[in-house]
């Protein structure tokens, strides 16, 4: 007769046991109730008449307990999930895709970058890799140069934009050989980010091809 009346505490003790928050509360929540039985007790027996004072708050404060524990578990899960979804979005990054560059792959890495762009939070490194790739051993600097120009159409960080203008004018300069838009770019980024940590260089770029067109 005993062992069906205790099984369902034993197997709702079987499925909780392991939650420190659910242990937490019960543990806190006896300790609570023991002591509000204690007070009652004292009262009653009159040995400490002002011991019924204590049962209301002792009572209040086990009620709190257990709602603020048990409110406790859905909030640090849901932190513990947003935190692990930023380490794996860290930690994925390009490896992948640089593992395929390693294996002379890059073509195949072009097109890994151009899906990775759709993501919007790896739409511009993801789209200035690509241009990388294009421009250089893929020899197609122009279609780099499309694709830098319409990312640079939405409205970018000062970052970003930093980093698709340094990208451009590079390409410009070396890739298609047309220091006017090069200079122009450069110009851009100075009028743009004067006081960039970038803008030594661009002003040292800007410079030695405007030495190189008057020569």
């Amino acid at each position: 007769m005993l062992l069906p009346l205790l099984r369902p505490f034993r197997e709702d003790w079987s499925a909780t046991h392991h939650d420190p928050l659910v242990l937490l509360r019960r543990v806190v929540v006896s300790l609570l109730l023991a002591g509000t039985a204690v007070a009652l007790l004292l009262w009653a027996s009159g040995v400490a008449p002002r011991a019924l004072a204590l049962a209301g708050p002792l009572w209040g404060c086990s009620a709190a307990a257990a709602w603020f524990l048990g409110m406790a578990g859905p909030v640090v899960d849901g932190v513990a999930r947003t935190l692990q979804d930023v380490g794996l979005d860290r930690a994925v990054g390009f490896s992948e895709i640089e593992s395929l560059l390693a294996r002379g792959q890059t073509a195949l890495a072009a097109e890994r970058y151009a899906e990775r762009a759709r993501d919007p939070r790896a739409r511009v490194e993801a789209t200035c890799r690509r241009g990388v790739l294009l421009a250089g051993p893929l020899a197609a600097p122009a279609l780099a140069v499309a694709e830098l120009e319409l990312l640079r159409a939405a409205a970018l960080d000062p970052f970003a934009d930093r980093r698709v203008g340094s990208l451009l004018a590079d390409i410009h300069a070396r890739a298609l050989g047309d220091p006017g838009r090069a200079m122009a770019e450069y110009r851009r980024l100075l009028d743009a980010h004067p006081g960039a940590a970038e803008a030594a260089r661009w002003r040292r770029e800007l410079a030695e091809l405007k030495e190189a067109a008057a020569a």
